[in-house]
């Protein structure tokens, strides 16, 4: 039995990757009808996960300085049939996987990660203004 937080098996992994690679490649090419798609290059695809029966696929997006999201994202949803007819011409898949976009927010996290251990303190040092005195005595014989 699997559970809602298990680990991804390698063929959701190398499946999530090849779509990655197709979403990618089909959102550079613009054959879209919505505006806000023919600018291909404004978002990325960062990740495909995909559900371990591989009918389901969650698309990672962000875009170029982070803007546009709300105009950018509505608009891969909704062309989400041609990106899934693109998966189904170069997968082998049994079925093809229901694409869904959703934003990437691992940057954002990590920014607020990062600036949360910059408010830190830092820890005291306990010799700081001392030199450093090392308890073996200097060797008087001058050899090294």
């Amino acid at each position: 039995m699997t559970t809602k937080h298990a680990q991804p098996s390698q063929r959701q992994l190398r499946v999530g990757e090849q779509i990655r690679h197709i979403l990618a490649d089909t959102l550079l090419r613009g054959h879209f009808r919505d505006p806000a798609l023919l600018d291909g290059a404004s978002a990325t695809i960062t990740e495909v996960r995909i559900s371990p029966d591989l009918r389901h696929a969650t698309a990672y997006v962000i875009t170029l300085g982070g803007q546009d999201m709300d105009i950018i994202l509505p608009a891969l949803n909704a062309a989400a049939p041609v990106f899934q007819k693109a998966v189904n011409a170069k997968t082998e898949l049994r079925c093809t996987p229901k694409i869904r976009f959703v934003p990437d927010e691992s940057f954002a996290n990590a920014d607020k990660i990062e600036a949360l251990l910059r408010t830190l303190p830092k820890p005291a040092d306990p010799d700081a203004g001392h030199k450093h005195k090392s308890s073996i005595p200097p060797d008087s014989s001058g050899t090294p």
